[in-house]
Formats: C-alpha cells, structure tokens, sequence
C-alpha cells in the first residue's frame, strides 16, 4: 500500500496579501492605488455585513472598459465586478479546489474565514506552491 501523500491546503499556497476597494472607486483610482498587481484582481468590499464581495480581475477590466473605449476614470468597480463569487475556505485540499475552478470555468478565487476575505488563491499559486512545495 502507497504510503499516503500529505494533504496541502489553501491557507499554504494562497496570497495573503489582496487589494480590496470600495465599489464607488473608479476603476482608474483602483489600478492606480493597487498595492499588489501581481494578484491580477481587484475585491470590491462588502457594502455591509449581509452583502457579498466582488471581484474584478484584469481581464474584466480589458473587456469591459478598455474594448469598448470607456473611460476608466468614468467607470466604478462595481459596475463592473463579478457578485457574488465561488470563494473557498482555507482549510480545503488544493485537489478539490481545482476541481471546483475546472467546473465552474474560474482561474482564481477569494479565500474567506468566518465571513472575511484572508486571501486570493490561483492556479499558479497551486501549482507553484503546491506541487514544488511537496519535494
């Protein structure tokens, strides 16, 4: 019998560092007091406790203000955020988490405990993490 392989789990690969904006901030405001680019999506805030997130990622904003030529300092986040979004919880095997992105289409998604956003998780912050993590 193979020995079993440890279980990796959300909290070790994802990012924990997330840009979060309120929805009235202009999509131009957002990018440009973006902390950290490298997550290639933007959480919109809860406008209180029983909302939910948003999230707009690079690919919303090319698509929805840049091809049709809006202006982005004329364009709030929410008029262009995903909500509700599929989140995860921390504690979730990275397996299962890949196949919840592979059904609903999804490359990334906020990590949430207790009700507040802790992280975005990817599917390069899983492969890199957690498959070079695993020697």
């Amino acid at each position: 019998m193979k020995p079993l392989k440890p279980i990796v789990r959300v909290a070790e690969v994802m990012k924990s560092d997330v840009d979060i904006v309120d929805g009235m901030t202009t999509v131009s405001e957002a990018l440009t007091h973006m902390k950290y680019p490298e997550t290639r999506t933007i959480v919109v805030d809860k406008r209180h406790d029983d909302d939910e997130y948003g999230v707009v990622m690079f690919r919303d904003i090319a698509k929805r203000v840049l091809a049709p030529d809006l202006s982005p300092h004329r364009i709030n986040m929410y008029e262009i955020m995903s909500k509700p979004v599929i989140s995860v919880d921390p504690q979730m095997d990275v397996r299962y988490c890949t196949k919840l992105f592979d059904r609903f289409g999804i490359s990334r998604a906020p990590v949430i405990k207790k009700g507040k956003i802790i992280g975005l998780v990817s599917y390069t912050d899983i492969v890199l993490k957690g498959v070079i993590g695993q020697d």
